[in-house]
């Protein structure tokens, strides 16, 4: 939404959905996922070779994933690389309290 006073837009908490991008709320999921991963294996302290082999994937694409380039990383396939990190993910339903076409993914 446009501020008046100046040449700015405000923000809906979702920049995919911002740049009218499709399916915004996914590509969130998968950025906060991916970011939480690149936090892994750095707090670690893991090679991207490493890495690699850990998550049964070639180098570049760990790369790829580090750089937030994800074309090619389903949902499905981000939380199996942070099950072999060693992480427990959780996943709650909940109704939501936003008209049906509203409802949402979040991540936490």
């Amino acid at each position: 939404m446009k501020n008046s006073q100046s040449d700015y837009s405000v923000s809906s908490g979702n920049v995919f959905a911002d740049l009218g991008l499709p399916n915004p709320d996914e590509a969130l999921a998968k950025a906060e996922l991916a970011h939480k991963i690149t936090v892994l294996i750095r707090e670690k302290g893991i090679t991207q070779a490493e890495t690699a082999k850990l998550l049964r994937v070639d180098q570049p694409k760990v790369s790829a994933l580090m750089r937030g380039r994800l074309t090619g990383f389903s949902l499905e396939r981000l939380m199996r690389f942070l099950l072999l990190l060693g992480q427990d993910i959780q996943i709650t339903v909940r109704a939501s309290d936003r008209a049906p076409d509203k409802a949402r993914v979040l991540v936490a």
